[in-house]
């Protein structure tokens, strides 16, 4: 019987509060010191894939009436601003299934914000849409893609959507003006290891920058155990048996992946996310929104906190703002995936938000 993952009631009472300085600041501190300038923004929980690494085919999704409006969106997104929000993510699910995409990406691309970008799975693009985004202030995109290997993309995504599919919605990005697109490739032994370094020559080919995943416990079927990760230092080891790889110096310290060129100049580039063996807690200046308006301060987080009910019962921005103030300084250290006393969170990826 398949896994349904339940609509969740977290306990949702108040955040205790930040001390009086960061809500004074005006600014998302955390109460390990960190600055929280980027956030992830769940969109939708719904997605037209099942991939095995996120969700079981009988996972259920919320009633749409739970998920917050285009309205609520805007304007949590305009209260995020004045709390020092730089950067945007748009996530799901898969965002592109969301209704008001459109005018969401038409309302935040006039805010003064450093960097708009959005995660997709590549199925449902064209370059009409592709180009009004761009235009509207969508900066990047990224795309999500496990395997090279046709038979292989429908065992892992559960999907009718093909390999060319997703490679063909990557190359309209391109045409549409985006800068160098981003793959994701979620990277499982025995699943799709074997890849590795086709990955690597896709990267060099096609001028992408191809970020390998280590498989995280986010799955809805908890099939999740270490034995599964493929880790960073394997990957590398396998792709330098091929190529030599350089380190590119520079890298934003916030960022979620380390990253290599081709020494021997070829175009493309490299980059390992690696949440299990080489843990970036330290460093993380992100806040997580789920679909329904819950404040998800880590990927990993136990705790979360009901932001929806306070766009809807009349309170004013300041108050929404002071709330959300104290929800960031909840921030837990780090993930501990490697500790034993870890425990997998109840939501997948897709009910999170990348």
């Amino acid at each position: 019987m398949a896994t349904t993952l339940p609509i969740l009631t977290p306990d949702l009472q108040a955040p205790p509060p930040a001390p009086d300085q960061a809500r004074k600041a005006g600014r998302l501190i955390d109460s390990h010191g960190r600055c929280i300038q980027d956030v992830r923004l769940s969109i939708t929980d719904r997605c037209n894939f099942r991939c095995i690494y996120c969700m079981e085919p009988g996972d259920r999704f919320l009633p749409k009436m739970e998920l917050l409006s285009l309205d609520e969106y805007i304007r949590l997104v305009g209260i995020l601003l004045e709390l020092g929000i730089r950067t945007l993510r748009i996530t799901g699910g898969e965002p592109t299934l969301y209704p008001d995409l459109d005018a969401l990406i038409n309302h935040v691309g006039q805010l003064d914000l450093d960097d708009i970008a959005m995660t997709t799975n590549g199925s449902n693009l064209d370059l009409r849409r592709l180009e009004q985004w761009r235009s509207a202030g969508l900066r990047r995109m990224t795309f999500s893609l496990d395997t090279l290997r046709e038979e292989r993309m429908k065992s892992i995504t559960r999907s009718t959507s093909t390999v060319q599919d997703v490679l063909g919605a990557i190359r309209l990005a391109r045409e549409a003006g985006y800068p160098r697109p981003k793959v994701n490739a979620v990277i499982i032994r025995g699943i799709n290891d074997d890849e590795i370094v086709d990955f690597a020559k896709l990267a060099r080919n096609e001028d992408l920058d191809i970020r390998f995943i280590e498989f995280m416990p986010l799955d809805s079927g908890r099939a999740w155990n270490r034995d599964h990760v493929v880790d960073a230092n394997e990957m590398l080891l396998n792709i330098e048996q091929q190529f030599t790889l350089k380190a590119e110096n520079g890298d934003n310290p916030h960022s979620t992946s380390m990253n290599w060129t081709f020494a021997d100049g070829s175009p493309g580039r490299i980059g390992m996310i690696a949440p299990v063996s080489r843990p970036f807690c330290g460093a993380c200046n992100r806040l997580r929104i789920t679909a329904e308006g819950r404040i998800r301060p880590c990927l990993f987080s136990h705790e979360e906190w009901d932001i929806r009910s306070l766009l809807r019962s009349g309170s004013t921005n300041k108050a929404i703002a002071n709330a959300i103030v104290d929800m960031a300084w909840t921030k837990q250290a780090g993930h501990g995936i490697g500790h034993s006393d870890f425990v997998q969170p109840e939501r997948t990826m897709s009910a999170i938000g990348g």
